[in-house]
């Protein structure tokens, strides 16, 4: 049965790909009978088959999590990159947050966040990395761009803040607003919102968040622990004290 998985497997890919194929390199109308056929008999082995991928992908993303935890813990800076950070600069504790600037829980979680910090700068690291919900959040990547322009000028965090402040005005009369109230230099805020820089950083921290299997926002990394969801200060502070 497992044989037959694989032979599904292989004949459905190549289906799917024959499309952008010419004609002299079509499927072979015998073959794709033949696995008609054996789907007709056999319809469980689509199932094993869809079963078996599911586990291969969750067993890449569980691995994914180990690796990126555990080079969290021994080499942080590698994990941090470029990315916006606030607080303190060397510590143990290092929270990593992949966040959707749109998202209305990451909204409220960043207030929980920023009493969070107010209390443990001194010995907690904040990184931001972007994973804006592009197919249900239409401004989530304007408004990840704004943000990762206004840090180019050292305002990631202050534009972060109002754009979680006044989530439901987020669009272009805001971002420029907002980047005019913060005393931005417009010209390069706008050529730097819309040039490749930005999209190779943001598309790097998408690419992290999709290899982790990280499906929603917020989501949270410290040290050996990972969590979701709008989170409570308490489950912060947990957390922290058992990795002092």
């Amino acid at each position: 049965m497992k044989h037959l998985a694989g032979v599904v497997l292989l004949s459905l890919a190549l289906f799917s790909c024959s499309g952008s194929v010419n004609a002299d390199n079509a499927i072979n109308p015998q073959m794709e009978e033949q696995v008609l056929q054996i789907i007709r008999k056999h319809p469980e082995v689509i199932l094993e088959s869809v079963q078996a991928y599911q586990k291969q992908q969750q067993d890449d993303q569980r691995k994914a999590q180990q690796s990126f935890i555990q080079t969290l813990q021994q080499n942080p800076k590698v994990v941090i990159g470029k990315s916006p950070t606030k607080g303190a600069t060397q510590s143990k504790a290092v929270l990593v947050e992949f966040s959707d600037f749109q998202c209305p829980y990451c909204a409220t979680a960043s207030k929980t966040l920023k009493q969070f910090m107010t209390k443990h700068s001194s010995n907690v690291t904040l990184v931001y990395k972007h994973f804006p919900l592009t197919s249900i959040h239409a401004q989530a990547l304007p408004a990840a761009k704004a943000a990762w322009a206004a840090g180019e000028q050292g305002k990631f965090w202050e534009f972060h803040d109002a754009l979680f402040a006044q989530q439901q005005k987020l669009g272009e009369t805001f971002y420029v607003e907002t980047a005019k109230k913060l005393g931005l230099e417009m010209e390069r805020f706008n050529r730097d919102r819309t040039g490749q820089a930005v999209e190779t950083a943001i598309a790097a921290d998408v690419d992290l968040a999709e290899k982790l299997g990280i499906e929603g926002t917020p989501f949270f990394v410290m040290n050996g622990r990972t969590f979701s969801g709008a989170v409570e200060l308490a489950e912060l502070e947990t957390t922290l004290a058992q990795v002092k």
